[in-house]
């Protein structure tokens, strides 16, 4: 990794206006940025400016399987007013959202275990019953060009467009993203080539299998599956009975020494290293690069765990292997989002 790059890029994060950050260099026009996940819904709007007027909501779960997609149309017409501008001046809207897709009259609509309670069903406890939630079409009714990919695939173009993906400037040929938060994601990158599958939906390996244990529903509806075992939602589910209410409680129990939580911690990282790993051998990857909630508030602690079930591992295919934290940090979601509508 190139540190230089690195305290580069940092300093740009800090200032977008930073001339060695080039994010909005050229950029004509008003997009909005929608960084969707299973927990909250972040709006921003980028311009030669730079990002900016973010806002924050928890996602909408409740009401119509339409109510997403309003909910996105009104934080973009608060974000646009926070700065100054008008829902009228956007000219694109990049979606980078938590899936899987599916297809319906040609626009995307979410099948996202997280959000749609029809999936699973009413033991998964989610308050609605939709198969789907309605996106795209709303959003292209109401701002016209609008392009909605996975969240990992829109954190994948960012991080090889300014982050932990590049070398000098020049986008890796092999690598990933994989974020580690409410849900598991991922975005992939094989020669030169970002893949995304029939319905967008490639890179869904936090639903594989890796791991013996089948004692947590996931919302997809598959009981122990990686997501179902170790996103940040798992955890409560799991193990709130054993006195670790969410990941932060969990975490905070290790660091002073919890032997039980160090377990806990250990076995999640057992069965994320076995997809790291699973992910390297497939697809003969350069770098990973890491983000998401659980991953980056504890990324010093989990980073060298993780890297134990790779390194030593089919030499021939690892050993130029690399893991890193995503070089766009906290704020990838924002940058993936810019992305999906740069190109």
């Amino acid at each position: 990794m190139d540190c230089g790059h690195l305290l580069a890029l940092d300093r740009g994060l800090k200032n977008d206006e930073d001339k060695g950050f080039d994010a909005f260099s050229g950029l004509v026009g008003l997009r909005a940025c929608v960084d969707i996940g299973g927990t909250k819904v972040a709006v921003s709007v980028a311009d030669a400016q730079g990002i900016r007027g973010r806002v924050t909501e928890p996602t909408a779960k409740e009401g119509n399987n339409d109510a997403l997609g309003y909910q996105i149309i009104r934080l973009i017409g608060e974000s646009c007013v926070s700065v100054g501008l008008s829902a009228a001046d956007v000219s694109a809207v990049g979606v980078s959202s938590c899936g899987p897709f599916v297809i319906h009259d040609g626009c995307i609509e979410l099948t996202a275990p997280n959000i749609c309670g029809g999936m699973a069903g009413k033991a998964r406890g989610l308050p609605n019953d939709w198969p789907s939630a309605v996106l795209e079409a709303l959003l292209r009714a109401r701002f016209g060009q609008v392009r909605v990919a996975n969240d990992g695939i829109g954190a994948l173009e960012a991080e090889r467009r300014w982050g932990a993906l590049q070398v000098n400037g020049k986008p890796l040929d092999h690598c990933a993203y994989v974020t580690w938060s409410t849900g598991i994601g991922m975005g992939l990158c094989v020669d030169g080539r970002v893949l995304h599958g029939k319905n967008g939906n490639a890179g869904h390996a936090g639903h594989m299998f890796v791991s013996d244990n089948d004692d947590a529903l996931c919302g997809c509806g598959n009981v122990g599956d990686v997501e179902g075992l170790i996103a940040g939602n798992a955890i409560p589910r799991r193990f709130a009975s054993a006195g670790y209410a969410d990941a932060a409680t969990l975490f905070i129990a290790a660091y002073a020494g919890d032997t039980r939580a160090n377990a806990i911690i250990d076995d999640l990282c057992r069965v994320m290293g076995r997809t790291l790993y699973n992910l390297v051998v497939t697809l003969d990857l350069q770098r990973i690069s890491m983000g998401g909630s659980v991953f980056w508030h504890h990324r010093d602690f989990l980073l060298p765990k993780l890297r134990l079930h790779i390194k030593g591992k089919l030499g021939a295919l690892t050993d130029s292997f690399e893991l890193v934290p995503a070089g766009l940090g906290d704020r990838v979601g924002d940058y993936a989002a810019l992305a999906l509508v740069l190109s």
